[in-house]
């Protein structure tokens, strides 16, 4: 593998991703919301490093998503000019009007042949290996998803 075959498959595994979240809210905006959620507490500064996007970015989704009352900051009291943001509690019954994301290993399972289950659990373990080696913080504060479904057998 070289680079441009990792930026391809980066592409990929960013469009599935894309489409297992939620609808409603642009995906840049959704991801900042998402690390908000992972990480309660966190500085502009700290969700700006985690997300790679540059601070006014983080600052303009914060504002919006305060805006849709999902979450709100404070001023951190150890250094005023920090913000501190975190979730509220409207956050999870909005998140259930929205609808829920759709299952990562729906999304890979339409993206590979529905009859192949070892490949498909192959890709699920080989992305959740690369997960915990490239952004274990962000594992260690999702929830895990389930594992993938064992095939239904066709014999009668």
């Amino acid at each position: 593998m070289n680079a441009t075959d990792l930026f391809l498959l980066g592409r990929t595994l960013m469009g599935l991703a894309e489409r297992a979240l939620p609808r409603g809210v642009n995906t840049s905006v959704r991801l900042v919301l998402i690390d908000a959620a992972y990480h309660p507490g966190s500085s502009i500064s700290q969700i700006t490093e985690r997300t790679g996007f540059p601070q006014s970015h983080v600052s303009q989704s914060v504002a919006k998503l305060r805006e849709f009352g999902v979450l709100e900051t404070t001023v951190d009291p150890a250094d005023r000019r920090r913000t501190l943001v975190w979730p509220t509690p409207a956050l999870e019954q909005r998140a259930a009007r929205i609808g829920t994301a759709t299952p990562l290993r729906d999304v890979l399972a339409s993206a590979l042949d529905h009859e192949r289950f070892d490949e498909l659990r192959e890709a699920v373990a080989a992305i959740e290996l690369l997960a915990s080696l490239f952004t274990p913080e962000v594992l260690e504060a999702a929830p895990r998803p389930t594992d993938v479904p064992e095939p239904v057998s066709s014999d009668r």
